[in-house]
């Protein structure tokens, strides 16, 4: 649908970098640490638990193939690893291309949300700017909420957080889909390999540096963001399972106790490999939805065949100012 009315038109492909992040598909909003509250930052030990647990991890990118003079060709795909009785298997979905333009933007956002979650009030679409980000997430959720309705006695694991009531993340989104996993008795961990919450000063990944893994550090007395809308659906941790220099926000689901919170980290540990610290489900599904340059060419190849584009060279622009010193992400 989005394609119909550019057959025949002038496509720009945009260069294949990889060095070139694609967008972010999350919002992290920062709790409120108040000085006269202490934090709990006793570490917990943990202890695997080797009981036979499904593991389940989902993952979805996006990146921007080209442009035309009304809009935008971007590209998603979500990635579903699950490990069961010691062996991994996945699942891709996409890769899906569309084009967005300022006419179409409204209806496409809209059908998004009316398919995948039964929103039938109209809103307002997000310029074409933050329209790849938008669709990207709208597409996790979906996914999200397939794998905790169908999956029976897991783990489910998240790449992000569980703070709900930011644009991509809708309070009632998230519950329901936190609800759907516990009615299936799974258990919901999410994990932020970036965090801009800071602790003392410090960035709050860096409160475990000198504990000994696999450990947990509550964060505990936070209180909710200034803005009304937000909410964390997740008790907050920090999270150093493994050997390495590297350890993560780790989100619970705050639905669950406490104790089967820690237990369902522990059995993680019992079933699951853990490169610095990080799920190999999580990191699988991560490698499994991300483009690499062939598949931007490829994409790019099958639009212009599909549709009849023809290709026009793009401008660079920082080169015809700048010359020689015009590096950078268009250089």
């Amino acid at each position: 649908m989005s394609m119909k009315n550019t057959r025949g038109a002038y496509f720009q492909p945009c260069e294949t970098s990889l060095y070139e992040s694609p967008l972010e598909t999350s919002e992290e909003v920062t709790p409120f640490f108040p000085r006269n509250q202490p934090t709990n930052l006793q570490p917990i030990r943990l202890k695997p638990i080797s009981i036979d647990t499904r593991i389940v991890a989902i993952d979805v990118s996006n990146i921007k193939v080209g442009e035309t003079a009304t809009g935008v060709l971007f590209a998603i795909r979500g990635a579903v690893v699950w490990k069961e009785k010691k062996r991994y298997k996945y699942l891709r979905l996409g890769p899906f291309p569309f084009h967005v333009t300022d006419e179409n933007r409204r209806e496409i956002h809209n059908l998004f949300r009316r398919f995948y979650f039964g929103m039938s009030n109209e809103v307002n679409a997000p310029s074409l700017t933050y329209m790849q980000m938008r669709m990207s997430s709208l597409l996790e959720r979906w996914i999200q909420m397939a794998v905790c309705s169908t999956s029976q006695n897991s783990i489910i694991l998240w790449d992000g957080s569980l703070t709900a009531g930011t644009v991509d993340s809708p309070v009632n989104v998230v519950s329901r889909l936190l609800e759907a996993a516990r009615k299936g008795l799974n258990r919901v961990l999410a994990f932020s390999k970036m965090t801009r919450l800071r602790l003392f000063g410090s960035c709050l990944t860096d409160c475990v540096k000198e504990q000994e893994p696999p450990c947990l550090i509550e964060i505990s007395g936070y209180t909710q963001p200034l803005l009304s809308q937000v909410r964390f659906l997740g008790n907050i941790y920090v999270a150093k399972l493994a050997n390495g220099s590297c350890s993560f926000r780790l989100d619970v689901d705050r639905g669950i106790p406490r104790e089967q919170g820690v237990e369902a980290v522990q059995r993680l540990l019992g079933n699951e490999l853990l490169l610095q610290s990080y799920p190999e489900t999580l990191r699988l599904a991560h490698i499994y939805s991300t483009f690499t340059a062939n598949e931007v060419i490829g994409i790019q190849r099958f639009i212009v065949q599909k549709c009849g584009l023809k290709i026009v060279a793009k401008p660079d622009i920082r080169r015809i100012l700048f010359g020689f010193y015009g590096k950078g992400p268009e250089g």
